[in-house]
């Protein structure tokens, strides 16, 4: 959902404020089952990325469950967390670029070794970030007890469908969107809360220089046209 969540991130910037809550997902291979997709091993998940990549049209690297499956999702969950230590920028920084090496470049994000690689990519390019940091923080287990305590909010929220989205408002309003949605979805939420909707057309460089990086798809559904 990237480029539908981009696209609410930059129209509605100067209004909203992110928080990301860690899901865990896939614990170790031994506890994990997804009835739904009936998949028990790391090799059946392939099919499902695949279907993901048809249906979003993003990049998905389906061939790491063959070739180098990764045994948990945890260890990048606390490496966001210990990233997130620093700054919020730098916890989404490090997030966006983890799913970009494991979907585009098949980098194993389970592994300690690409979590230090990927936070010294981010530490080239973000002021302020420092890569031996977060490897101390990481090797101390400082971001354990963030990914725990966002842990216990998704299971007392009894969430299990990702990405899912909780909006509120000064007001206490709330609404929870769960699994993937099209743009209209996460606009009307806005309009639900009686915010309007932009009515500027996104300028391309605009949208290039505030995120830094896009995929073609992010850019499409940047610059569509919606009543």
């Amino acid at each position: 959902m990237e480029p539908q969540w981009r696209r609410i991130q930059y129209e509605y910037r100067d209004i909203i404020s992110t928080r990301y809550c860690m899901g865990g997902l896939i614990s170790d291979w031994d506890n994990f089952n997804d009835s739904v997709n009936s998949i028990s091993r790391p090799i059946q998940m392939g099919p499902v990325w695949a279907e993901a990549h048809h249906i979003s049209g993003m990049p998905v690297y389906d061939r790491i469950w063959m070739s180098d499956p990764p045994a948990t999702s945890y260890t990048a969950c606390v490496a966001v967390k210990c990233a997130g230590l620093q700054s919020t920028n730098a916890e989404e920084k490090f997030l966006r670029k983890c799913r970009e090496e494991l979907m585009i470049n098949g980098l194993n994000v389970a592994k300690q070794s690409s979590l230090f690689y990927i936070a010294e990519k981010v530490a080239a390019k973000l002021d302020g970030f420092s890569a031996d940091n977060f490897k101390q923080d990481y090797i101390s287990g400082a971001g354990t007890e963030a990914f725990k305590n966002d842990l216990k909010e998704v299971r007392y929220k009894n969430i299990n469908r990702f990405p899912s989205f909780k909006f509120n408002n000064k007001s206490d309003k709330a609404i929870l969107l769960t699994g993937y949605r099209p743009y209209e979805s996460l606009r009307n939420v806005f309009n639900e809360f009686l915010i309007p909707s932009p009515e500027t057309p996104i300028e391309k460089e605009n949208y290039r220089n505030y995120f830094g990086n896009l995929m073609e798809r992010e850019l499409e559904e940047a610059i569509k046209s919606y009543s």
